[in-house]
């Protein structure tokens, strides 16, 4: 089976075991999969039976032609953005359903990651979605629309979220204001601020990721 969107997949190390659990990571803003899938290098020899799946967005930056965008941010208008991420969620549960298929698991089975614009539609899908997946784990994010999502959230995924107090392209408030929104309505939270951090994810971020997700895959 192929998958919708063009994917980086890290399988597991022994290949004759079963895919218990899937990781997927949406990279950033002019990224593509194969940035986003260094993260699995760090995580891969603690998670066994677990597939790692690192999609491309179907656009082209307009900004950086070599990367992919999940939504076009040459518009600055809020609701043309919100207009474009939410294409992009339905593109992201098409490719989730795939995954399930694929790999016959259950959401709880499931982790969301993303960096930036993948953290931002990873929080969307993780509380837009009708079941819960099993966690989120999200780098330099934000909400796109908080009165939107709101209005449309039906899940309650627990998430940690990550953020650099040095960020200059995300702005680190958006970390307290994520976490305000999710408390508010009823989602389990985790939240860093790493100090003299910039918009990236450090080993730290990685180290304390790869820690909640262990926490929550082998309960």
């Amino acid at each position: 089976m192929t998958f919708s969107l063009n994917t980086k997949i890290i399988e597991p190390s022994n290949t004759q075991n079963n895919v218990d659990n899937a990781i997927i990571l949406l990279h950033g803003y002019g990224g593509d999969g194969e940035d986003i899938s260094m993260l699995s290098l760090g995580w891969k020899r603690f998670l066994k039976n677990t597939v790692f799946l690192c999609p491309d967005a179907k656009e082209r930056c307009k900004v950086n032609p070599t990367g992919y965008e999940w939504f076009d941010l040459s518009n600055e208008d809020p609701k043309y953005i919100l207009e474009e991420s939410k294409k992009t969620e339905n593109t992201l549960l098409k490719f989730l359903d795939e995954v399930k298929k694929k790999y016959n698991l259950k959401n709880s089975r499931i982790i969301l990651s993303g960096f930036s614009q993948g953290c931002m539609m990873s929080i969307n899908l993780g509380l837009i979605s009708p079941e819960n997946y099993n966690c989120i784990i999200g780098f330099s994010g934000k909400i796109i629309d908080k009165i939107d999502l709101e209005k449309r959230k039906i899940s309650s995924t627990k998430m940690l979220l990550i953020h650099g107090d040095a960020d200059e392209i995300v702005s680190p408030s958006s970390l307290l204001e994520t976490k305000d929104f999710l408390i508010r309505n009823n989602v389990e939270v985790e939240t860093k601020m790493i100090k003299n951090c910039s918009h990236h994810i450090p080993i730290e971020a990685s180290s304390l990721a790869l820690k909640y997700i262990k926490n929550n895959l082998f309960l």
